[in-house]
């Protein structure tokens, strides 16, 4: 490991360490729990974890709540699941910032190699009009998430109004292509991306997020 790598670790080992887990024995649904649970053909009791990691539940169809987290992303299920885990009893739900994680995760290795890579927690989310899923970063630290090109020149000299790149999800995207989803191997080093790694830890993955107001879709 040197400076100028990327470490990119999927959230569901960072929510194991942090003991982000939920055991199922231990929760008692509310009654809107038990109605959405009712309408969507699910257990009330994992349906409580959800709206217990969900500061707005935006959408309830076809047996998926769409949630806005308390951290601000918006998901299915709040990001809550039990692929992974030791019991169909257990559900795994995310860190509770990210961010910090991966602000500490660079620390400690930082401490133990005396490199400073960029670090990256990752998750699977849906994307608005498309199939599939593909990792985004849900923490970040060390590295430049958005690169700005707004008011940059394109190849034909028009300049360019509204690209900015979200360097932060493409390379947890790119990560996740060279893992399995089930080779139990968590942690995935990028090579070749320096211009975007930072001294500092940076502002994070919360960067990413819009607004609420400027949300264009509700």
């Amino acid at each position: 490991m040197h400076d100028g790598q990327v470490v990119a670790i999927a959230h569901k080992v960072v929510s194991k360490a942090e003991g982000a887990f939920v055991d199922l024995a231990d929760i008692e649904p509310t009654a809107r729990a038990r109605e959405l649970a009712s309408k969507q053909g699910r257990d009330a009791r994992a349906v409580q974890v959800v709206l217990d990691q969900s500061s707005e539940i935006v959408r309830a169809e076809r047996g998926v709540l769409i949630c806005r987290t308390h951290h601000g992303f918006i998901c299915a299920n709040a990001g809550v699941d039990n692929s992974n885990t030791a019991s169909p009893e257990t559900l795994i739900v995310l860190p509770v910032d990210p961010d910090d994680s991966a602000r500490r995760i660079r620390a400690r290795l930082n401490q133990l190699t005396g490199a400073r890579p960029a670090v990256l927690v990752t998750d699977s989310f849906g994307r608005a009009w498309r199939h599939g899923q593909c990792d985004v970063a849900i923490g970040c630290a060390g590295m430049q998430p958005l690169e700005d090109w707004r008011g940059r020149e394109d190849s034909m000299g028009l300049q360019l109004q509204a690209t900015w790149l979200a360097v932060a999800d493409a390379v947890a995207a790119t990560a996740d292509l060279a893992r399995a989803k089930d080779s139990r191997e968590p942690v995935v080093i990028v090579d070749g991306l320096e211009r975007f790694i930072t001294d500092a830890d940076g502002p994070g993955a919360a960067t990413l997020l819009r607004a609420l107001e400027e949300d264009l879709f509700r």
